[in-house]
Order: C-alpha cells, then structure tokens, then sequence
C-alpha cells in the first residue's frame, strides 16, 4: 500500500522524462526524413504551430486567464503561467525594446533538451523549434501575430536558452457578411 502512495509524487518526474525522451526519438526520425537542418527546423516550426493553436484552447479554459491589454501582460502570462504550467518551468523576461514589441524568454533550463547533445553534422539545428511554432500558433489563435525565434541555445555552447518574441500586429477577426 505505500507504494500506490509514493507514485503520484513521483509521476511528474517520469512524465517528464518520457515527453524528452518522445521528443528526442521525434527530432531524430526528422533529422533521417529530411536532408538538411533548415528542412527539419521548419518541420518543427510547423508541428509547433499545430499543437499551439490547440493548446491554447486548453491553456484558456486551465488558467482561467482573460484577454490580455497589451503585449506586457502577453509577455508576464506566457512566461510565469504557460511555461509553468506545460513544461514546469518560468522563464525570466528580459531585454524590452523600447518600444516595448519586443522581448526575450530566458530559459536557464530548458527540459526539451534534457539527455541531449547536437551531433557535429547538425550545427544548424534548432532542436527546440518547437516551442516558437506553440507560441505562434497559440498567439494567433488570440488575434496577436509575432515572429519567435531562438537566439541562444544551451545545446550550443551557450550559457543560457533565449526566445526572442516580437509583436507585429493585432490581428482583426474578420467576419463574413452580415455576421456580427
């Protein structure tokens, strides 16, 4: 009887380390399916921005978080909520613009990346790709486009994980013809 005790708390560890492991398994047979790195990252980008635009339907209803009034708060929720939430962690928010459209994610742990090392040959890999693909499509999904983007990468070489996010516009929902 005390094992069915000490699982649950150990459940998030092992769930964790199967969605890194699942992940690493799905970048590998990416790297064999695709000829080269910019091939592979734009598959990531892409099944990011699927799982993202889904995901933010399940982030909505979870948190219970209403309409963000400016790309501040976008910034505060995605890191201190979405993180926390989907990958256990909270990126620190980092290096505004001063226009304040644009922002940096720094990662100092990044779990995707748990288990791994870049082979030589794939020097221009993006391994989390992934993760700016959920970010666009979810921000989307709330009428924001933004460009997201890896600057740093603890993979290679440096200290830390960085996501650039930039606003480009608010998107306008367009309804058809006598719709309202």
């Amino acid at each position: 009887m005390a094992t069915e005790c000490e699982q649950p708390s150990s459940r998030p560890l092992q769930n964790s380390e199967l969605f890194t492991l699942t992940y690493g398994a799905l970048v590998t047979q990416l790297c064999k399916d695709y000829e080269n790195d910019e091939d592979v990252n734009k598959q990531l980008d892409k099944m990011g921005y699927n799982i993202g635009v889904r995901l933010i339907e399940d982030f909505l209803a979870r948190s219970n978080v209403g309409r963000c009034h400016d790309f501040r708060e976008t910034a505060d929720v995605i890191a201190k909520i979405a993180f926390k939430m989907y990958l256990g962690i909270t990126p620190s928010i980092t290096n505004w613009s001063p226009a304040g459209d644009e922002f940096s994610l720094i990662l100092e742990n990044n779990p995707l990346v748990d288990f791994v090392e870049l082979p030589d040959n794939h020097s221009s890999l993006i391994y989390s790709n992934l993760l700016c693909g959920v970010l666009r499509g979810a921000l989307e999904m709330v009428q924001m486009a933004v460009d997201v983007k890896f600057v740093q990468d603890t993979l290679k070489g440096d200290s830390v994980t960085e996501i650039r996010m930039k606003f480009i516009r608010r998107i306008e929902d367009n309804l058809p013809a006598g719709e309202e």
